[in-house]
């Protein structure tokens, strides 16, 4: 198996092609990173940006770059020694024009005798035997029904009509009403809908790939890529919401000769991939996790706690545990309903429950479940636990939740398979994306992979931590900005230092809230940590960020519902740091409060990422500062050649200054080539002892196997530390001389002092001389 040092995730659309990301190759080599991390390539809905919603998965798009493209960046790829890993996705189809789905086309076509009836996963029994599709304004709008080209049209909706369904005479109702599916009200997509879907996205239709045959039929393109030896591992998009994700991973090793292959698989606290599961660990979420942690002061949580209460009007700070059970719960009801009556309905008739019943324990079980899925018997542990806490919250559901139990842990059930697989989206949407926008005390603790009450972590925990994962994972992503987080990294490196700055981040909150009002107190201190964090950033920006924040927290608007007088007066905020000058002027002297320190976590973590065991990933464009909010913001066209100037610049002798884009570039150059060209001085973990006043400021850690090998010093909570006067009698201890990737010095063996050696950069990056 070929496995990669480093990977460089590329965002392939139809403004930037595969043709396009073979042009970067010879930068890419230079960046000194191992392998390219493309986004989906398979053909996508026409005008997708992401790739994730794939209509056809026997083609790469030609919007893409087509084969061709594929063809042109691999080669380019081979000669530059650059490995390809690409991102597919198994779990699902892009339905929302069926006439680019020739799959989901033939099934509403022909119904249960369609080929693809096994493909989907549709419960036909629900429904009357036809597939409710949600997509009419309303119920009445049926009328708005037009028979063209022995097809339905709904406006620009475009439907087949069944062999033998059209009669003279009829009008386009009647023949509706002879399809195999259902054309619905939208609204009416919550409780009645009878198709797995992507989370709750209705255009996004689960598929069965449990199936031998349908497995063979999606992965028939996927499988040509590695025969040809265009790509080299895979990433695989969303395996919670598969069937079998340990039957998927072995097939798909099978399928691609023994591929190197990365899920994307959210793990909480604690929580450890299974060992049954054919792949080499996770892309990263839970690293970045780790990393952000080192950078917040542990001190605040007890001031950012008392603020939260105060935004609340409320004695206490939010509970975080009774805020996600609420926040799953609304799920759960509401937009994921149809999901669990599925559930309900599979609880077999000798069980003697009532659907209502049965329904509400179901729910209650995953709103108190504390990872994202179980893979039984993996985590039987887990689920026999979160009955155990529905029946103690809910006493009323004992008897019900005691009944269910035996089947929810049956694994030769449909119930408790799909219980699985229907966990995690509860967990997706109530958690990541409801209560992260609620529970606002640092908005770097809410990232996706995150748990949001491990407020911060020590070095020693840290240490701890790497040491398993060199022993446990050491060919697992590590990761800080994807196309999927809610700040990138620079914006939550800035967030950071509201830990060490309480007061001044009361201040400027107060002064903000007080000539720009937002109305909903937890809300605004989301809103203004992300305006601070990504600032400067245009307008649309941030009221695009603004809007998503408010509709997904959901307390003060939604999306189904907008609260447009609320909606008024956070636009009026956004618009007030452009338009007040009283506004512009406390977020710029914020800012400057937080810039320099920020500046030196974002230069810290990213260290701390590119060296410690794992595969670094660096998301494209974060070789600068990337201010990015959530996506579609962190999607954004990169300026390509302004990097390569730059490193061009420092390979010719420039040393930037830390406040610098190009400083960040450094860091990234100097550490991939570093990984790559010399993975002898990576092959284990130790920490570094650091002695000295300001010791606990410090995260240095050896990678050396059995002797000295790369050495990391990064600096963490930088304003409290320039605060308590610096380094002062810092050292460490070197065994043998060392010399700074980053700026050539050398040091001898024996003690350094830590001021010395962080004198230009809050980083570090020392290497055996000899």
């Amino acid at each position: 198996m070929r496995t990669p040092v480093s990977t460089y995730r590329l965002q392939i659309r139809s403004g930037f092609t595969l043709q396009d990301a073979a042009k970067l190759t010879g930068y890419l080599r230079s960046l000194g990173v191992d392998w390219l991390y493309l986004s989906p390539i398979l053909t996508a809905e026409e005008g997708s940006d992401h790739g994730y919603d794939v209509t056809d998965l026997s083609s790469v798009d030609p919007s893409r770059g087509g084969a061709e493209g594929l063809s042109m960046l691999s080669k380019a790829a081979r000669e530059q020694g650059l490995g390809v890993l690409v991102d597919i996705v198994p779990n699902h189809m892009g339905v929302a024009t069926p006439a680019q789905n020739a799959w989901w086309w033939q099934l509403l076509k022909e119904g249960r005798s369609s080929k693809y009836a096994e493909a989907f996963d549709v419960d036909w029994d629900f429904g009357g035997g036809k597939i409710r599709i949600p997509v009419l304004g309303s119920d009445e709008d049926i009328d708005q029904l037009t028979l063209m080209d022995n097809e339905l049209h709904y406006y620009d909706h475009r439907f087949p009509v069944a062999e033998g369904t059209v009669q003279a005479g009829d009008s386009p109702q009647d023949v509706h009403a002879r399809q195999h599916y259902a054309l619905v009200g939208w609204r009416r997509a919550d409780a009645e809908l009878n198709y797995r879907r992507f989370f709750a996205v209705n255009t996004l239709a689960g598929v069965r790939v449990e199936v031998p045959w349908v497995f063979d039929e999606a992965h028939q393109e996927i499988v040509r890529w590695f025969d040809e030896g265009l790509v080299d591992g895979l990433r695989i998009d969303h395996p919670d919401g598969l069937a079998d994700p340990e039957g998927y991973l072995a097939r798909l090793r099978k399928a691609t000769g023994g591929a190197y292959l990365l899920v994307e698989k959210i793990l909480e606290p604690g929580e450890k991939l299974p060992e049954t599961f054919d792949c080499e660990g996770t892309t990263g979420y839970d690293a970045l996790a780790d990393v952000d942690r080192l950078f917040v002061d542990p001190t605040a949580e007890e001031y950012l706690d008392s603020l939260d209460a105060r935004l609340r009007d409320a004695d206490e700070p939010a509970d975080y545990h009774l805020m996600i059970h609420a926040t799953k719960r609304r799920i759960a009801d509401g937009i994921l309903r149809s999901e669990v009556l599925r559930l309900a309905r599979l609880v077999p008739e000798d069980a003697q429950l009532p659907m209502d019943s049965a329904a509400d324990a179901i729910a209650e079980v995953i709103c108190w479940f504390p990872i994202y899925r179980t893979y039984l018997p993996y985590g039987k542990e887990t689920l026999v636990e979160a009955v155990h806490r529905a029946a103690k919250h809910r006493p009323e559901l004992e008897q019900v939740l005691g009944v269910l139990q035996p089947y929810l842990l049956d694994t030769s059930g449909e119930l408790a398979r799909r219980f699985q697989q229907t966990s995690g989206m509860v967990m997706a949407k109530g958690v990541e994306d409801t209560a992260f926008f609620r529970y606002t005390r640092l908005g770097t603790l809410t990232e996706v992979g995150a748990e949001p009450t491990e407020f911060s972590l020590s070095p020693a925990g840290f240490h701890e931590r790497m040491a398993r994962r060199q022993a446990e994972l050491p060919l697992s992503m590590t990761t800080l900005s994807t196309h999927d987080t809610k700040r990138s990294e620079d914006t939550r490196a800035r967030i950071s230092v509201i830990s060490e700055a309480v007061p001044e981040w009361e201040l400027f909150l107060g002064t903000a809230q007080e000539l720009a009002p937002i109305p909903d107190g937890p809300l605004a201190a989301l809103v203004w940590q992300a305006i601070a964090g990504a600032w400067p950033a245009d307008r649309g920006r941030l009221q695009s960020y603004a809007l998503k924040a408010a509709r997904e927290a959901g307390n003060s608007t939604n999306w189904t519902d907008p609260d447009q007088e609320f909606e008024r007066h956070l636009a009026a905020a956004v618009d007030a740091v452009f338009d007040v000058p009283e506004v512009a002027a406390a977020l710029e002297n914020f800012v400057a409060e937080l810039e320099p320190y920020g500046t030196s976590n974002s230069l810290s973590a990213k260290l701390i990422q590119l060296t410690m065991p794992g595969v670094p990933d660096v998301y494209q464009g974060t070789e600068f500062r990337d201010g990015s909010l959530t996506d579609p913001d962190n999607r954004r066209p990169v300026d390509f050649q302004a990097r390569m100037d730059a490193l061009a610049d420092i390979d010719n002798g420039a040393r930037p200054a830390y406040t610098e884009d190009a400083a960040k570039l450094l860091v990234v150059s100097r550490a991939l080539r570093l990984r790559r060209d010399r993975p002898e001085l990576f092959g284990g973990y130790r920490a570094v002892d650091v002695r000295g006043e300001a010791a606990n400021h410090l995260i240095a850690f050896d990678r050396g196997a059995d002797g000295p090998g790369a050495v990391t010093l990064a600096t963490r909570l930088p304003k409290r530390l320039a605060g308590d006067g610096g380094w002062r009698d810092t050292v460490i201890d070197l065994p043998v001389t060392f010399r700074d990737e980053l700026t050539g010095a050398t040091y001898g063996a024996g003690e350094v002092s830590v001021a010395t050696v962080l004198g230009q950069y809050p980083v570090a990056l020392l290497v055996p001389a000899e």
